[in-house]
């Protein structure tokens, strides 16, 4: 018997009998599909599945994500991802050797960090790691937030839109699938990369947006020049 069908329900709640049906957004316990999320609970070819209500980020294992330092606690740094779910960063999960002493020093509360989702588990206790080369803390440049189901439309089929931007923007550009971007360059590059990012957002669901952001910034490099 299905408990929910269209419904708005929150972690826990009771989705199915049958622990056949479980799909995104549930987990199976004590022989019941129950959500994971808060979300939209819905029947999907013979699956329960919840979506997240207000487009907010679910972890998923090898996200690429911003997240700023929260907390510290016993070998561990709290990190907000711009989630309902904190992510946990432990001390070997860094590129280097560290005291439990230095952790305040290495990494402060209030920091930027490019960082990686490493493990997610029914509870949704987010494992992070930061231990490769390409991931580490932001010490320059400025990160923005739109919603995370925009990111598709940010990067684009293929990296299109992303990698026009990098072309025409002149800076160093990072989108995290948690919906927050980082930017690097000099200032004014950076207030136009910004201002850019937020039109995409505002017009993701409207067609011939590329043609729109390339025309965009062609009026405004030349009253830049």
């Amino acid at each position: 018997m299905d408990r929910m069908d269209r419904n708005v329900v929150v972690p826990g709640d009771i989705l199915s009998d049958d622990p056949n049906r479980s799909g995104e957004g549930t987990y199976v316990k004590d022989g019941c599909v129950r959500s994971l999320l808060y979300g939209m609970a819905s029947s999907y070819k013979d699956k329960m599945r919840v979506i997240p209500l207000a487009g907010k980020y679910v972890p998923s294992p090898g996200d690429t994500v911003i997240g700023t330092i929260q907390d510290i606690v016993f070998s561990n740094w709290i990190i907000n991802i711009n989630s309902p779910y904190e992510g946990l960063l432990h001390i070997s999960e860094l590129p280097r050797k560290i005291e439990m002493n230095e952790m305040s020093k290495y990494l402060r509360i209030g920091s930027s960090v490019m960082i990686r989702v490493k493990d997610v588990d029914s509870t949704m206790k987010v494992e992070l790691t930061m231990n490769d080369r390409r991931l580490g803390i932001l010490t320059r440049g400025r990160v923005a937030e739109i919603n995370p189901t925009r990111v598709p439309r940010l990067i684009g089929k293929g990296g299109s839109m992303i990698n026009m931007l990098k072309k025409e923007l002149n800076c160093n550009i990072f989108v995290g699938q948690n919906g927050r971007i980082w930017v690097d360059g000099n200032d004014d590059d950076m207030d136009l990369a910004l201002k850019t990012v937020l039109i995409i957002e505002k017009e993701a669901h409207t067609t011939g947006l590329t043609d729109r952001i390339l025309e965009f910034l062609r009026v405004e490099k030349e009253a830049r020049s």
